[in-house]
């Protein structure tokens, strides 16, 4: 089964409450919980990061036809979900982006790695249960990793937020 396809079928219900009043409380608390400070936003590129599963990869690439790199795709995902505009490479968008704790880490926020030898070379989106999506290379595209795999945890360098 196509990626986007399921990931889209497990999204939607979510999304789509059930209209009457205590369900909708319900599930206003616990999206303001997941995504807290813009919860509509989070939400937004969360579920836009979903749907980029699986797009080429192209170095310097910030488009959905042509593919993306690691900082393309942020910029993207920003600029198409929730209106945010962001520039440049990692480095720079760690530059504008506040750094915060493990603990105050949420779905759409930003996660910076040194994968090159320098620091924040590479950036991706965290979608919470220390799950991220980036644009990892030119063999697997945009894919989803978790934050404790060997590889990524050992060059991981912290959370950032554009939402503080």
């Amino acid at each position: 089964m196509n990626k986007r396809l399921f990931l889209g079928m497990c999204v939607t219900p979510l999304l789509f409450a059930c209209s009457t009043a205590s369900r909708q409380s319900a599930s206003t608390a616990s999206t303001s919980q997941s995504f807290p400070n813009y919860p509509s936003k989070r939400q937004d590129i969360v579920i836009q990061a979903m749907a980029m599963l699986d797009r080429g990869y192209t170095y310097g690439g910030k488009k959905l036809h042509t593919g993306f790199d690691c900082s393309g795709l942020v910029t993207f995902v920003y600029k198409e979900s929730a209106g945010i505009p962001l520039k440049g490479s990692a480095a720079q968008m760690a530059e504008v982006a506040k750094s915060i704790d493990a603990n105050q880490a949420h779905p759409g926020d930003l996660v910076f790695f040194n994968t090159l030898g320098s620091p924040f070379s590479h950036v991706g989106i965290y979608i919470g249960s220390g799950k991220f999506i980036h644009a990892a290379n030119e063999k697997t595209g945009v894919r989803s990793e978790r934050l404790n795999h060997t590889y990524w945890s050992k060059r991981f360098e912290g959370y950032r937020t554009l939402f503080a």
